[in-house]
């Protein structure tokens, strides 16, 4: 259990879950060609980190035609991961293997420094009390300090008693954290106190053509957009991005 959110987060029951699937409000043009690893909106624009050894960027991109409006490759011993924004206008985006968070700076977008870390990294979101949450692929998630990136607290992930492993992307929204699960349709919240799980959202209504997609395009990406319930939601080389409604199915 975090004590990091104090009591004012909403204690739920492990059993109290919520299961549902997005209804989708809209669909938008996605490169089809990016391995997207994290999916995130700042002051109205859209960034999103992609992967793969030799082919990850981080990348600034419209919404409504799916085009490039500028990015940055990473060093092609780099592979992409998750990214999230920080004080300062400054973006942080994750890598799997080589234990190093990259510090970008935007307009232009510029690497200005970096944080070593141990193990790998996945997804990564800013909470609304100020720390940096990262996923490993595991059941757990890390509590890291804006300032120094040291973990300063931990939670593991239940569903109904049960661990919830390969926890992938992230979004802090509020109170909560909502998470993709590697290799499914699934997306989880997860109450950031005590580590269970309050809603189980399954994406596979979502009108993508999987048996045309390359077996690693599996869903990943989610992004709340300001000022409005909806999120943004996509997949590794998916031709779309979709906007959805996550609590009214």
């Amino acid at each position: 259990m975090s004590l990091l959110y104090g009591c004012n987060s909403k204690e739920e029951s492990s059993t109290d879950v919520k299961y549902s699937q997005p209804r989708v409000i809209a669909e938008y043009p996605h490169d089809s060609d990016a391995f997207t690893q994290g999916l995130e909106f700042f002051n109205e624009r859209l960034f999103e980190s992609t992967g793969l050894f030799g082919e990850s960027s981080i990348r600034e991109i419209s919404l409504e035609s799916g085009s490039v409006i500028e990015f940055e490759m990473l060093d092609p011993n780099l592979f992409g991961e998750g990214i999230t924004f920080m004080d300062g206008n400054r973006i942080l985006q994750l890598t799997w293997k080589a234990g190093k968070a990259l510090i970008w700076k935007f307009d232009p977008l510029e690497l200005i420094g970096s944080w070593e870390y141990e193990g790998q990294g996945w997804g990564v979101c800013h909470s609304e009390n100020g720390y940096l949450v990262m996923s490993d692929g595991s059941d757990s998630l890390f509590f890291r300090d804006p300032e120094t990136f040291e973990i300063v607290d931990s939670i593991n992930v239940t569903l109904n008693g049960e661990k919830v492993e390969k926890l992938n992307e992230l979004e802090c929204d509020d109170e909560k954290i909502w998470a993709n699960i590697w290799q499914t349709d699934q997306i989880v919240e997860i109450n950031p106190t005590t580590g269970y799980v309050t809603h189980v959202l399954d994406a596979s209504n979502l009108p993508v053509e999987r048996d045309s997609l390359d077996s690693g395009a599996v869903l990943n990406g989610i992004a709340r957009i300001p000022g409005s319930d909806n999120f943004l939601i996509t997949g590794k080389l998916w031709p779309k991005i979709f906007e959805v409604n996550f609590n009214d199915n």
